[in-house]
């Protein structure tokens, strides 16, 4: 993570004038829930290289219901995190999107500095085991609150997947991680916004409590396995294709 001369003096300040729960952060351990909100015509208009006209046609074809809503949830102990969707609904049974259920799961090693990975891409399942690999942000000056912690935010562009992403992280939360693969700030991240609304997630509910075997990773868990590199490159090779073929790249990936 690289960090601009105006995000000391920002960290710096917050630090001084912020006073958290005093031992919260060395105490923290439990259930961290998600609501995660996508919206498929932000998602589409970020596409700069699909013609007006495919974007005002799918505007039209999404209508008023473009947004759909789920719940992921993140287990955490001031050295671990492990990150999956929750089963428990955020829509209603008769609107939900239960057929874009597949396995997913990020767990992160902050002892041993390691990434475990479970996810599909394309229809084929992968293991991804590599070093935990942190995001290049700048932080920014702005504060507010999510979900009753003071969080101070920051940016990030991915010009991979072509993405514009602001993040939210708690300074009294001093665990680098974040929901879906974001992570490498000075505090966890309890709110991400990708491409002005594409898909917003926000912490709604934390719950302090005991963990038992919540962070073990899966038993059975097959799949190629893959490292950071390769994923990029693969990822690489679809958005590529998708763009000489003037198609959204986000169809058969996780956003």
């Amino acid at each position: 993570m690289r960090l601009h001369p105006v995000s000391f003096f920002s960290l710096f300040f917050a630090l001084l004038f912020m006073a958290p729960a005093p031992g919260f952060a060395q105490e923290l351990e439990g259930r961290i829930r998600y609501l995660v909100t996508h919206d498929w015509s932000k998602k589409f208009a970020a596409v700069d290289y699909i013609s007006k006209q495919a974007r005002e046609r799918n505007a039209y074809m999404w209508g008023n219901r473009s947004e759909w809503k789920v719940y992921t949830e993140m287990f955490i102990t001031p050295t671990q995190t492990k990150y999956q969707d929750a089963e428990e609904k955020a829509e209603p049974e008769d609107e939900g999107y239960s057929w874009r259920k597949e396995e997913f799961m990020v767990q992160r090693n902050f002892e041993t500095q390691t990434n475990y990975e479970v996810f599909t891409m394309l229809g084929k399942k992968y293991l991804l085991q590599d070093s935990i690999h942190g995001q290049d942000w700048k932080i920014l000056n702005d504060m507010k609150e999510v979900a009753g912690h003071v969080c101070m935010n920051a940016f990030w562009e991915d010009t991979l997947k072509m993405q514009k992403v602001s993040a939210w992280f708690a300074l009294d939360i001093p665990v680098s991680s974040g929901p879906e693969r974001f992570c490498g700030l000075p505090g966890l991240i309890l709110e991400v916004d990708v491409n002005d609304g594409g898909m917003i997630i926000t912490a709604d509910k934390i719950e302090t409590r005991q963990l038992t075997s919540e962070l073990d990773l899966p038993k059975k868990s097959k799949g190629k396995k893959i490292t950071e590199a390769e994923f990029r490159s693969l990822l690489k090779k679809h958005v590529d294709e998708k763009r000489k073929a003037e198609e959204p790249p986000f169809w058969g990936v996780r956003y």
